[in-house]
């Protein structure tokens, strides 16, 4: 049987493990892109294209790549919703790796080095100009890709100005 000290220090030291600052580092904490905000994105790039005479589709991803929001404007076509949401995945899974917050600041680091030949056949990604990261501070908490205006500088101007609509609510 054990003694009523015993039972105490047991306890105390079992509950050491769970203050210490060793567990504490073990969970990773990371701000998430509202469904709100998300959609509000996706709406306004393509609202923004809209208003030059594009027919787009927005696609807005977490960081973790999944969609979490897509808006397809009247009369765009079909692929848009494919280009937008590989656009949208190129920035969030590489833009990090490059220090680049643009499909088209990657395209333009990787494409005469040996990683653009095998990142343009990674799965889900479209490494053309179009997508941008959405930030909070320094962190990535998701992208948003356009596709449909004719060139890739006019889809990624649009998804611009959406993500410069909301910086100021991602602080």
């Amino acid at each position: 049987m054990m003694s009523r000290s015993m039972i105490i220090l047991s306890l105390v030291y079992i509950g050491s493990f769970w203050a210490s600052p060793a567990s504490a580092e073990a969970l990773a904490v990371r701000k998430q892109l509202s469904l709100s905000i998300a959609m509000e994105v996706a709406t306004e790039a393509v609202a923004a294209c809209e208003q030059s005479g594009y027919r787009v589709a927005a696609t807005v991803v977490d960081a973790s790549g999944i969609i979490k929001a897509v808006a397809k404007g009247d009369l765009a076509p079909p692929h848009t919703l494919d280009s937008s949401r590989g656009k949208a995945y190129a920035a969030v899974s590489l833009g990090p790796n490059f220090s680049e917050n643009t499909t088209s600041a990657i395209v333009t680091r990787v494409v005469n080095g040996p990683a653009f030949g095998p990142l343009q056949h990674l799965a889900g990604v479209f490494l053309v100009a179009g997508g941008v990261v959405i930030k909070s501070g320094d962190e990535v908490i998701g992208a948003v890709g356009v596709g449909g205006a004719p060139g890739g500088d006019k889809d990624e101007v649009c998804a611009q100005a959406a993500v410069a609509k909301i910086a100021d609510r991602l602080r």
